[in-house]
């Protein structure tokens, strides 16, 4: 309060200290308005991290699971082989960054997947295999953690997507380069109810 008096004895005029302090406070709001971006746009890095260790621990599990299945099953190499290509789709994806290759690699590797474990169903030395079972439920349990990261992370996509179009935030988000994030998406044919007719015959 003191330096305010003696800003005004100076010659100051009170019309000045007003506009600095106006021009403080605008200052302010902007660097609020700033940090809250910067901490979305970091909000789903961390996300897409998280999907990624997922990810990465079903990558190393596939070729395990191929391989003990290929030993009982010689007659659905097809299968077999189009898990692997899927999987290696995804790595290629994820690789990437790009989200929305990731999304379609996504849907054929798990319909891949459940082809094959439908298929096992018809290999009972297969089904008793402990190591085959051990890996059908971690890689089971791997993509429900998928889903659910996934869920996670269009949360976060769609909270920075909105914050950056919304204003007085986009006009820092525009100034500043913020980018909209995209959305993990799965295919039409992955979200529908599956067709056990088609599955079991």
């Amino acid at each position: 309060m003191l330096a305010f008096w003696n800003c005004l004895e100076k010659g100051m005029s009170l019309s000045m200290v007003v506009v600095l302090v106006v021009l403080f406070l605008v200052a302010a709001y902007g660097v609020i308005l700033y940090n809250g971006l910067v901490r979305l746009k970091h909000g789903v890095g961390k996300a897409w991290a998280n999907i990624d260790v997922l990810l990465r621990q079903r990558h190393e599990e596939l070729p395990k699971l191929v391989e003990t299945c290929r030993q009982y099953m010689q007659h659905e190499r097809n299968t077999l082989e189009q898990v692997i290509s899927a999987r290696n789709a995804v790595s290629s994806a994820r690789e990437l960054g790009d989200v929305g290759a990731l999304g379609q690699a996504e849907t054929g590797l798990r319909a891949g997947l459940g082809r094959l474990f439908a298929l096992a169903e018809n290999y009972p030395e297969l089904k008793a295999n402990d190591s085959f079972r051990h890996l059908q439920q971690r890689i089971s349990g791997l993509e429900s953690g998928i889903a659910d990261r996934r869920e996670l992370y269009n949360e976060a996509v769609n909270l920075n997507n909105v914050r950056i179009e919304q204003f007085p935030d986009v006009v820092l988000a525009r100034a500043f380069g913020f980018k909209e994030a995209a959305l993990l998406q799965f295919s039409e044919a992955e979200k529908a109810d599956v067709n056990l007719k088609a599955l079991f015959g």
